[in-house]
């Protein structure tokens, strides 16, 4: 059980990060240089709620394997290991629950991208939601690349 535990755990971490660089590089950018500001934003928009649930059950599923991956659960590695799945836990939880349904409510306010000014509250207020939540996708997404190092370079 110990080896597909870690093969599991490892799995994981590879869809994980995976994921959140396909997204983050690959699709968005895609779909933003193909279509106008709104039909793009309207797009990914529909994709977000399925994309945070991914990472959420892909989180939390690393966060069980993760103690089938380590014969000894001591050191500095395993414990470094499950405070960083426990933020990214936290975090996925957080945007799943918080930030992403207020991301929505306000979105809705907004009738048009490009016809609404920059400087409109509603634009204000979805441009630092959406900074907070771009920053949060950055964490997990560096948290996942730690754990990977931790697992390929410490593992006992």
């Amino acid at each position: 059980m110990k080896n597909t535990g870690y093969f599991l755990y490892l799995l994981l971490l590879g869809i994980w990060t995976g994921g959140i660089f396909m997204f983050t590089v690959v699709v968005t950018p895609v779909i933003f240089k193909a279509f106008d500001r709104d039909m793009a934003g309207a797009i990914v928009g529909r994709l977000f709620p399925g994309y945070f649930f991914f990472i959420l059950i892909t989180v939390a599923l690393t966060a069980t394997f993760l103690f089938f991956a380590w014969s000894a659960r001591t050191g500095t590695a395993f414990t470094v290991s499950v405070v960083l799945v426990m933020i990214a836990l936290a975090i996925a939880l957080y945007i799943n629950f918080s930030l992403h349904p207020r991301m929505q409510s306000v979105k809705k306010e907004i009738p048009s991208f490009a016809g609404t000014p920059p400087g409109h509250p509603f634009r204000v207020k979805f441009r630092m939601l959406h900074a907070e939540s771009a920053v949060l996708n950055l964490i997990l997404f560096a948290d996942g690349i730690a754990l990977v190092a931790l697992a390929a370079f410490s593992r006992k």
